[in-house]
């Protein structure tokens, strides 16, 4: 991605981000700021302290975001895309999920393959960082990318991460016609009396705009649990991110 930006000429800050999980992360800061100084690009490096336990993953990309500039453009490949979508089917995310990582400036190369630009690197003789947690089976998504997907293409006989990011980019056009017309209904995403007399459909996709975190929807889950809140029955709910969703003055209140 940054090869890109700069064959593009355009500006140019490579962001590290050492989650200080496991030993030698430090050092691939460095590779990332040699890289910067090649591409004559600006380098940025960030330290934070996560604990290891459950939801890692969630929280290791909230985090992440957290210290990153706002729009900033990640390096996802359409590969990751597939793997999202199917974690996400798991989640009973709905087709916010199923059309997560959509293509735009903050994923510039998610029409390409992990092993186009892998190949890349390689023809311009860059070092490519292998992150061995990618390889641990212990990690939802992994198991995804390394059982779960493979076996798809043996019983579908065909490239499905070609099809899940078909399916993907569709999912989101109608995803995005949807959202206009639940942020037409529905212009303040708390408030309750409009939430209640409004289509089902339109309110729950209005709390999915305002609870979703970089793009991640609430799950199914999540989602139900905060309809109880909006229709009085509960008094409040957790979410993802360590929300609490409660009532006020007939409205919704997320800290």
């Amino acid at each position: 991605m940054a090869v890109v930006a700069r064959f593009l000429d355009q500006p140019l800050v490579l962001h590290h981000v050492d989650h200080g999980l496991r030993e030698g992360s430090d050092r691939e800061a460095q590779l990332v700021a040699d890289l910067a100084a090649q591409l004559d690009a600006e380098f940025v490096a960030h330290a934070i302290s996560l604990d290891a336990g459950p939801n890692l993953e969630a929280r290791a990309r909230e985090a992440r975001f957290s210290v990153l500039p706002r729009g900033v453009a990640t390096g996802h490949t359409a590969d990751d895309r597939a793997a999202t979508i199917i974690i996400n089917l798991l989640r009973g995310a709905g087709s916010r999920g199923l059309s997560a990582l959509r293509a735009g400036p903050n994923h510039p190369i998610l029409d390409l393959r992990r092993a186009e630009t892998v190949g890349l690197c390689k023809q311009l003789d860059l070092t490519c960082v292998v992150d061995p947690t990618n390889s641990s089976t212990d990690v939802l998504r992994n198991q995804v990318r390394m059982q779960l997907l493979p076996r798809m293409e043996d019983l579908a006989n065909r490239d499905v991460v070609q099809l899940l990011n078909r399916s993907a980019t569709l999912l989101g056009e109608e995803d995005a016609y949807l959202d206009e017309l639940a942020l037409t209904a529905i212009p303040d995403a708390t408030d309750l009396r409009v939430l209640r007399s409004a289509p089902p459909v339109l309110a729950s996709r209005r709390l999915r705009q305002l609870l979703a975190v970089n793009g991640y929807a609430p799950s199914v889950a999540e989602l139900d649990r905060v309809l109880q809140v909006v229709q009085g029955e509960v008094l409040a709910c957790e979410v993802a991110g360590g929300r609490r969703v409660t009532r006020a003055a007939q409205h919704l209140v997320v800290t």
